[in-house]
């Protein structure tokens, strides 16, 4: 059996800032079901973890960790959840803070926590076969394992989950925080700084990604955000794999935040709409079409093309419900429609796990139309809900949502190509009119109940890489 171990800077459900966590709380619970390996997580531990799963850590050892000329106190603890066996780095001056990420010094931080992640492979009984890091935060342990070699033969993995972020540092930084020759300094380097996630990419045996097309997109020179002929480089290792969800957790036929539970019924999905309309002040009408917002309100979500043509798309029939926050442009824009449509607009600036599964639930259709997406999982999660997705044809998007074709009854949404916000209103509008087709809305709804969301295929993917 392979033995894996996973290095994140976040999981849940334990500690969450986006979709990352949820691939790391989801994918190595379904790969240990399949009894084919043994996937173990290790994860920072920050001070935000709940005093219940606190109450369970054990210790199991304490070490020092060199981090340049200084030697950081290192605590590793773990406890088993769901079938999965879970370690966490402590470190108070590292950890102990008010949120996960965003601080001036993260760069060392989990450089630090990439080096302690080594130093627990030399020392811990836990010998793994792979080491699979995700995201920049862990890029540094997987070039790290490629150079030193905690265990003889150990191969690695480097996830880019967002190629946004990537970890930049000064040059004097590989002196002061890596315990490493210079002779390996050109694999941290890039453009005059050091960059963490072209270490993983460089190091790495295999490169993976959250979506077939997103693995060609960042290739180019549009999407690859500096890094894309390094990517062409290793292009032969690159895979894209779609991200799943846990569809035991996102379940409308037993998630308790729902006023009526359902599988495909549309009359239970309506009596959702009809009581989150009465909670939040909408007119009540079930048949009117609910379109939801549930995002971050960055530029990366396509939210310029929303402010474009959201105010017109509203003159017709149809309520709106947004949940999120972020930049001021985008939050004030849509607590301007709130204020101007009452009765026809909902806008909760912030979030709450169970009430969006309340607006999932209640939701005829889900706008998503993201400049880039690398895989996307509240598309995914809407189909769970039968939300019908409005979404770009890029990345995860792409590979998730095929696009309705009234005439042969195909497809699972509605998709638009280029980043326009016309093609959006045509979008909405068509949705729009499937709707009010009963016969062309209810082929629709089956289309997207047969859809598989669940890591099943995805997961083989991976055993088969492993």
């Amino acid at each position: 059996m392979k033995k894996i171990l996973y290095v994140a800077s976040e999981c849940t459900p334990f500690f969450k800032s986006g979709g990352l966590a949820d691939v790391i709380g989801s994918l190595p619970q379904y790969l240990n079901k399949t009894k084919k390996c043994d996937v173990r997580v290790i994860l920072p531990l920050y001070k935000q973890l709940k005093e219940e799963y606190r109450a369970q850590l054990k210790e199991v050892m304490i070490y020092d960790t060199q981090v340049g000329w200084r030697e950081q106190y290192t605590g590793i603890y773990e406890m088993e959840y769901n079938g999965v066996h879970y370690y966490f780095v402590d470190n108070e001056y590292y950890f102990n803070r008010e949120s996960l990420y965003g601080y001036i010094d993260d760069g060392e931080r989990f450089i630090y926590f990439s080096s302690a992640v080594i130093e627990f492979i030399y020392r811990g009984d836990f010998k793994p076969d792979v080491l699979h890091g995700h995201d920049w935060q862990a890029a540094t342990a997987v070039a790290l394992c490629n150079i030193k070699k905690p265990v003889e033969g150990i191969r690695t993995i480097f996830t880019i989950h967002n190629i946004l972020y990537q970890g930049w540092l000064m040059h004097s930084a590989f002196e002061e925080l890596l315990n490493i020759d210079r002779i390996h300094f050109a694999g941290f380097e890039w453009e005059g700084m050091l960059n963490l996630m072209k270490a993983g990419i460089f190091h790495a045996d295999k490169i993976t990604t959250v979506s077939p097309t997103y693995a060609e997109e960042i290739k180019s020179d549009y999407y690859g955000e500096g890094l894309q002929w390094m990517l062409q480089l290793r292009s032969p290792d690159l895979i894209g794999i779609v991200n799943g969800i846990d569809v035991d957790d996102y379940n409308p036929m037993k998630d308790s935040n729902l006023q009526v539970n359902y599988k495909t019924s549309i009359p239970k999905k309506r009596e959702n709409k009809k009581s989150l309309q009465q909670e939040l002040g909408l007119s009540v009408d079930s048949n009117v079409p609910m379109f939801s917002i549930i995002t971050r309100m960055v530029e990366q979500k396509g939210l310029h093309l929303v402010m474009a043509v959201l105010e017109e798309f509203i003159q017709q029939n149809v309520q709106i419900v947004v949940l999120g926050n972020g930049l001021y442009e985008f939050e004030s824009y849509f607590n301007y429609l709130a204020n101007k449509y009452p009765d026809k607009v909902h806008v909760t600036i912030g979030f709450n796990e169970g009430f969006s599964r309340k607006i999932y639930a209640a939701s005829d259709f889900f706008i998503m139309p993201s400049l880039f997406e690398p895989c996307g999982l509240s598309q995914l999660i809407a189909l769970q809900y039968k939300a019908i997705p409005i979404v770009r044809e890029t990345g995860g998007l792409k590979d998730t949502v095929v696009p309705f074709d009234i005439y042969n009854g195909v497809g699972t949404g509605f998709t638009f190509v280029n980043y326009n916000a016309h093609e959006l209103l045509d979008k909405l509008n068509e949705a729009l009119r499937v709707y009010h087709n009963t016969e062309s809305y209810k082929v629709l709804i089956k289309n997207i109940s047969k859809a598989n969301n669940s890591w099943a295929k995805s997961a083989n993917q991976y055993l088969e890489i492993y």
